[in-house]
């Protein structure tokens, strides 16, 4: 698990000015809720004064009251009231938590976990067809009790359709294609790969940006970050499904899935429910092979595994998580539990970076090697 990538919190719908939201994301508490003016905040959850969870308490004037003692904390991250010391009283400069920047898009509440400066990001991914006709889109949450990174190799695996979805039919690669390389191609913050039902091999680096008339009677996927998953199933220029996996791994064992699955065809409202109990179907074939994989965890080397030429994709995805280890992004998830429960723990916020003097503890990470981490 990674600081420094977006992750999705909640449905838009869930987050408001009336109750906060707590969420367990990365194996710590968050809170999120709406100010006066609408606009969504996510905080570490966990006051600064003796504890207490902010999100078990209720929202008053646009902030997010603890329920132990009253403190009063606003969208910033910062404390606004103290009961005890009255109205006009000075407050302590730590007297404030952790707040991380968010955007809402597609009906979901985005959270940046982590401290990197706005122009060193990186970005959630643009659903460039999302609200244009004739495409319609449905977001669907999940809970998936596996490892994330489990979920996301499998969005990278061709080769398992034919056998976890037999009642799918295309796409499945041909035996030929299977026994050769599968052609992968970075992107920004990725690797992707895209092919033809038949034989041909399809190069376009620029696939995120081009429009489904333009490719038919192929199939892909590719992954930005270690936790956003596209897949493209364009059978004609008119037929296609795009699928849009944003992950929110709870813990090591667990993760919330935020699935945006749109179609080109058959859109009218009467279509709707079979075209839902297809793709739930399908999705619940892959939850059932991941939650019995073993181990639970991606291994840490290839050589505890097999692998073979259809799981370039897979083999791809783990050298890019490779890449953010060495950025020293990765939570040290074993020191991290020992911590738990003897220390208020959370994930650096950019504020960070611009001033001191904080009292929650920040969670460890694991030493990186490219010298940035």
């Amino acid at each position: 698990m990674y600081i420094n990538f977006w992750y999705p919190i909640a449905r838009s719908s869930e987050v408001t000015a009336d109750k906060p939201l707590k969420v367990t994301l990365l194996t710590l508490p968050f809170v999120a809720f709406r100010d006066t003016a609408g606009q969504a905040h996510v905080l570490a959850d966990t006051c600064v004064h003796r504890g207490g969870s902010l999100g078990a308490g209720r929202i008053k004037d646009g902030c997010v009251v603890c329920p132990y003692h009253g403190w009063e904390f606003a969208g910033s991250g910062k404390c606004a009231h103290v009961p005890s010391l009255g109205r006009d009283a000075k407050l302590p400069a730590r007297a404030k938590v952790d707040s991380y920047p968010v955007q809402e898009k597609y009906g979901i509440v985005f959270a940046f976990l982590g401290d990197l400066p706005e122009e060193e990001r990186p970005p959630i991914h643009d659903i460039a067809e999302y609200g244009q006709a004739p495409w319609k889109a449905f977001l669907y949450v999940l809970d998936l009790k596996a490892y994330y990174e489990r979920s996301m190799e499998n969005g990278l695996d061709p080769i398992h359709n034919e056998f976890v979805h037999p009642l799918q039919g295309a796409p499945m690669l041909s035996p030929e294609r299977q026994r050769q390389p599968l052609p992968v191609e970075d992107i920004p913050w990725g690797s992707k790969f895209y092919v033809p039902f038949g034989d041909k091999l399809i190069h376009d680096t620029n696939l995120s940006t081009v429009t489904t008339g333009e490719r038919v009677g192929a199939a892909g996927s590719w992954h930005q970050g270690p936790n956003q998953l596209v897949t493209w199933i364009d059978i004609t220029a008119t037929n296609s499904f795009h699928q849009y996996l944003f992950e929110a791994p709870v813990d090591e064992n667990s993760t919330r899935l935020f699935f945006i699955n749109m179609r080109n065809w058959l859109t009218e409202d009467k279509h709707d429910k079979r075209m839902e109990d297809v793709t739930l179907r399908v999705v619940s074939e892959d939850i059932a092979i991941l939650e019995k994989l073993n181990p639970v965890r991606t291994p840490d080397s290839n050589t505890k595994e097999i692998l073979l030429p259809g799981d370039h994709a897979v083999v791809r995805y783990r050298e890019w998580l490779k890449k953010w280890d060495e950025r020293g992004w990765r939570i040290d998830v074993k020191a991290l539990k020992a911590k738990q429960g003897d220390a208020a723990l959370t994930i650096p916020c950019p504020g960070r970076r611009e001033s001191g003097n904080w009292v929650l503890d920040t969670v460890p990470l694991l030493p990186g090697t490219a010298g940035n981490g």
